[in-house]
């Protein structure tokens, strides 16, 4: 930022100093040849035609270095048969008048045919009364008053523009340094945390920093909950694991003559226990994807697709909106309505009718069967890892335990109610609504 700041004003500056230069050298130039002008205008004003054709002037020139040789202020008439009439300041000296020049106007020229002495020169041509020669009338004066002029000028110009860049170079580098100063103080407040001394970014930080630490502590809020849900879900498994372990080490300590379909029965229970925390786990990793979305209607034909094979004798009919979609991961959302209408079929009379629709911030889904239907004072048991009310079908009792985890970890909900149409059971499944 200093760096930039630093180019950005030199170059302003230079280009600012550049313009300012020739502003000031134009002025002092004009004023220079506006004075040569006038000595002219007077020259003109002064000069007559003698009695022999010959060019005098009627009145002296007031400046007293005409009158002085090699003075630096020199003039000059000269025509066209009639020898030059000069300065007594020329001395032996002459101008030296240019080829093929008529000048109506005044003309400024520079000349270096003085050795050691840069002149200005002004000149005119003009017909005098009585005298049909084109006369030339010429003041001189040497440059080194104007040159040093205009060197002090730039020097002044270089040197004050050096000084202001130099100032606002070191007001950038302040206003940086202390403007970033609270950027520091987050960075010691990162160290304590990382440390273990503090947990939050607390203290008192500018306008303009503070919704950066309020992020940083809202990201350190969301990584604790996932650390602490971690730990919750590592200590469940470990509980759910340790009752099958234990019945497997007891049959083997014991050598039971049943130890293979203990181990099998044992080992298949564990097996489910995994899949469930696993849900959970990738379900509790995708939640933070804001981009998170899936096409609901889509998820439910593929589901559909896989149910009808497993159960052929199972009507399955949907209905609703179907270009809503959800704020959660395709896969997440397959594994929820797979769950949900694969009970259905399931435990169902025959007849499955999923609806589809759009209640304001989510999408509500209406899985309803035509079979004998959950009482509702079982309905909130089910839940629970492991139940089952028909023991008499195959299952893992944690198809709604899956459902109602992952769900919750991306915002939804879900409930068990009675269907009015069919009689059966109704799972309201609500899930955040995607925009856009």
């Amino acid at each position: 930022m200093i760096l930039t700041a630093a180019a950005w004003i030199t170059i302003l500056l230079i280009g600012g100093g550049a313009a300012l230069d020739r502003v000031l050298t134009n002025s002092v130039e004009q004023n220079f040849d506006n004075q040569l002008e006038y000595v002219l205008t007077a020259m003109i004003a002064s000069a007559e035609i003698g009695p022999d054709g010959e060019i005098r002037m009627n009145r002296p020139l007031g400046d007293q270095r005409f009158l002085e040789p090699n003075s630096g202020l020199y003039w000059q008439i000269t025509g066209k048969g009639a020898l030059p009439f000069p300065s007594r300041s020329l001395w032996d000296r002459a101008l030296k008048t240019p080829a093929g020049h008529n000048d109506q106007a005044v003309h400024f020229r520079d000349s270096d045919e003085f050795r050691d002495e840069p002149l200005r020169i002004a000149e005119r041509n003009i017909k005098l009364p009585d005298s049909d020669i084109s006369w030339t009338f010429m003041v001189a004066q040497s440059r080194d008053s104007l040159d040093a002029q205009i060197q002090e000028l730039r020097s002044v110009l270089v040197i004050s523009f050096m000084l202001l860049a130099l100032g606002l170079i070191i007001l950038a580098a302040l206003q940086t340094f202390y403007g970033l100063w609270p950027l520091r103080a987050v960075r010691q407040a990162i160290a304590q945390m990382r440390s273990g001394r503090e947990s939050r970014v607390t203290d008192a930080l500018p306008d303009e920093v503070m919704p950066m630490v309020n992020e940083l502590n809202a990201l350190l809020d969301h990584n604790e909950k996932q650390a602490e849900e971690s730990r919750r879900h590592a200590g469940n498994l470990a509980h759910a694991l340790k009752t099958p372990l234990t019945v497997i080490m007891n049959s083997a300590t014991a050598q039971a003559p049943d130890l293979a379909e203990t181990v099998i029965r044992e080992a298949t229970t564990m097996r489910r226990q995994v899949d469930h925390h696993l849900a959970r786990a990738r379900a509790v990793g995708r939640r933070g994807h804001s981009h998170s979305r899936a096409q609901v209607w889509d998820s439910l034909e593929s589901v559909e697709r896989a149910v009808s094979r497993l159960y052929g004798h199972v009507r399955l009919d949907m209905a609703g909106d179907k270009t809503l979609a959800a704020r959660v991961e395709r896969q997440d959302l397959d594994e929820m309505l797979g769950n949900l209408i694969e009970n259905a079929a399931k435990y169902g009379g025959g007849s499955v009718f999923v609806t589809v629709e759009d209640a304001d911030d989510f999408v509500e889904l209406l899985v309803e069967d035509d079979g004998r239907g959950i009482p509702e004072g079982e309905r909130e048991r089910l839940f629970d890892r492991g139940a089952r009310l028909d023991t008499g079908k195959p299952g893992t009792g944690l198809g709604l335990a899956i459902v109602r985890d992952v769900v919750e970890i991306y915002g939804g909900s879900v409930k068990l109610e009675e269907s009015e149409d069919l009689g059966g059971l109704l799972v309201r499944l609500r899930l955040p609504k995607a925009l856009g």
